[in-house]
C-alpha cells in the first residue's frame, strides 16, 4: 500500500485578533465616564436655566469666572480656582493673561440668585482688563414631564 501525502501546506494567517483591543478600550472609556466627573473642581453655583444655541466650537482654553450667591469672585487662573478673589486682583490677573493671550476667551457663570450688578461688574472687569469679547454660561432648562 501506498501511503498519500497531502501535498497542500497549510497557509500561516496573517490576521491581527482585535478582541483584546476592544476588551482594553471599553475597560478605559468606563473608567474615563467614572472619573471624568470626580474630577471637575469648582465653586457650587446654581446656573439659570435659559435656551442658547451651543458654542460653534468649544473654547479649551477660556477662562472661566464665577459669581457666587454672595457675590463673591472666582477665577480659573490661580492655583485654587475655589478661593474667592477680590475685583482687583481678578483684573490683574485676567491681564496678565490677555495680554499673553489677547484672544482668550472670557466666560462668566453666576448664580441665578446673584445680584445682576455682580455679573455686569465681572464683566466690566474682564472688558476692562481688555478682553474682547465675555460670554455668560447658562444651564440648559429641565424638560418638563
Amino acid at each position: 500500500m501506498k501511503s498519500f501525502r497531502c501535498r497542500s501546506r497549510r497557509r500561516l494567517l496573517a490576521e491581527i485578533n482585535v478582541v483584546p483591543y476592544l476588551d482594553v478600550m471599553l475597560v478605559l472609556l468606563i473608567i474615563f465616564m467614572v472619573t471624568a466627573p470626580l474630577m471637575t473642581l469648582g465653586v457650587k453655583v446654581k446656573l439659570p436655566q435659559e435656551q442658547a444655541g451651543a458654542l460653534t466650537s468649544p473654547p479649551l482654553e477660556a477662562v472661566v469666572i464665577t459669581v457666587d450667591v454672595r457675590g463673591r469672585y472666582f477665577a480659573d487662573l490661580g492655583n485654587d480656582p475655589r478661593q474667592a478673589i477680590t475685583a482687583q486682583t481678578l483684573l490683574a490677573q485676567l491681564r496678565v493673561v490677555l495680554k499673553q493671550q489677547p484672544q482668550t476667551p472670557i466666560l462668566v457663570r453666576a448664580d441665578q440668585r446673584v445680584d445682576y450688578g455682580q455679573v455686569m461688574r465681572a464683566m466690566v472687569i474682564a472688558q476692562t482688563a481688555g478682553a474682547a469679547e465675555v460670554g455668560l454660561i447658562t444651564a440648559p432648562p429641565e424638560m418638563a414631564p
